[in-house]
């Protein structure tokens, strides 16, 4: 008897530690990078960015932030805004830590600097929320997927609250980086494509770091001002916003009407006195209705007593992608998920988003807001249509097409 317990118990023992063996070799770490410029101006961005990154891993995995049997370890990293920094960082990252894929950067020019990092290292790189055509477009590779919005989707969507059906002029205020260029360059073909009758007629470009934006501002007043029709300057900017500078100039005298863009809400609470102010934006807590959107509203006011800005909505979409990517590819084999990725949809706080198979662009829907009357901070405003991203003609410029 005393013998047939020990056999049981050597073999219940063993059962329990082949058991625990088996549980263990089936959940295994992997390491994601997240890069973003958290030192600099853009500072605000990259830590939104983190924390819905964050948020979007714990909703999606219920807190666990496991999946299919991988256990997600995020290491964050500052590129401080240098692109020979966030390029050292995502090497760093593929090569000393074993990141499995990266995530990131703030900046565009960071941002670009990374690309052929991946390529090298044959490891993905979802950039969010870096918005240059570029990025996808000519500078693009097969290991680049992005979640963030191009610079031509924001100005798709600009363009679709320009009036349809009169004669626009356009002045623009641009920032002198690859951001403000590759997107002012945009918003050109975009209002060909569906806004024929509007133009830009002026281009300006400035530092980040202006403080007078009066002899900007003076030579695109001289631009519009004997314009017939419709005039209007409009803005692609990143960090602290100049339009309160223009209005402090006074362009109605001139029949010039501002359009800024979308931007995060501290930038947006100074437009609250201008209402009927329109334009397009890539996200506003209060317009998507969905599930996902519903939980980070409600979690992020309760954490944060505010709602969820631009780049929170833009980190959760980022982590959205990685957990449907080794969800769908039940790897980290970089062939496995880009096979997985090429034409995924997954879903997000805004919406379902889908890479597009021949760039790895997210396609996604856009909003046209106006500013309402009689706005508060950070109820401020209005949606006027959600733009599907089905009347976004967004051009493949990276030379790839697929069968």
């Amino acid at each position: 008897m005393r013998k047939t317990l020990a056999v049981a118990a050597a073999s219940l023992a063993m059962a329990v530690t082949s058991f625990a063996g088996s549980a263990a070799a089936q959940t295994r770490d992997v390491k994601i990078c997240l890069i973003a410029g958290r030192t600099g101006p853009l500072e605000a961005y990259a830590k939104q960015t983190e924390v819905g990154f964050m948020m979007g891993l714990e909703y999606l995995t219920r807190g666990t932030n496991t999946v299919a049997g991988m256990r997600i370890q995020v290491l964050v990293k500052d590129d401080q805004l240098r692109p020979d920094r966030g390029k050292a960082l995502l090497e760093e990252c593929y090569n000393d830590d074993g990141a499995a894929l990266a995530v990131g950067t703030t900046g565009s020019p960071v941002a670009l600097a990374m690309l052929p990092v991946a390529e090298e290292a044959k490891k993905i790189l979802i950039v969010e929320p870096a918005v240059a055509d570029s990025i996808t477009g000519p500078r693009w590779n097969r290991y680049i997927f992005r979640t963030g919005r191009s610079s031509y989707q924001d100005a798709l969507a600009a363009a679709a609250s320009i009036p349809e059906n009169e004669d626009v002029f356009i002045g623009m205020m641009g920032l002198d980086t690859a951001f403000g260029r590759d997107g002012v360059a945009a918003y050109k073909a975009a209002l060909a494509a569906i806004r024929p009758r509007a133009r830009i007629v002026a281009e300006e470009f400035a530092a980040g770091n202006t403080a007078d934006f009066t002899p900007f501002a003076e030579r695109l007043f001289a631009a519009l001002k004997d314009r017939p029709g419709k005039r209007i300057i409009g803005f692609i900017w990143a960090g602290a916003h100049p339009m309160a500078k223009f209005v402090d100039m006074k362009p109605e005298r001139f029949n010039i009407a501002l359009a800024p863009g979308g931007n995060i809400l501290p930038a947006m609470n100074a437009w609250k006195a201008f209402a009927g102010t329109e334009g397009g934006i890539y996200y506003y807590y209060d317009f998507p209705r969905n599930p996902l959107n519903d939980w980070l509203k409600a979690e992020y006011q309760k954490r944060h007593n505010a709602p969820p800005d631009f780049f929170v909505a833009g980190g959760f979409a980022a982590a959205a992608a990685v957990v449907a990517a080794l969800e769908k590819a039940g790897s980290t084999d970089t062939e496995k998920l880009i096979a997985a990725m090429e034409g995924m949809t997954f879903q997000t706080p805004k919406g379902p988003m889908t890479f597009r198979a021949e760039d790895h662009q997210a396609l996604q829907e856009m909003y046209h807001f106006r500013i309402r009357p009689n706005g508060r901070d950070n109820d401020m405003l209005d949606l006027v249509r959600t733009i599907p991203a089905s009347e976004m003609p967004l051009p493949i410029t990276n030379g790839r097409r697929t069968n």
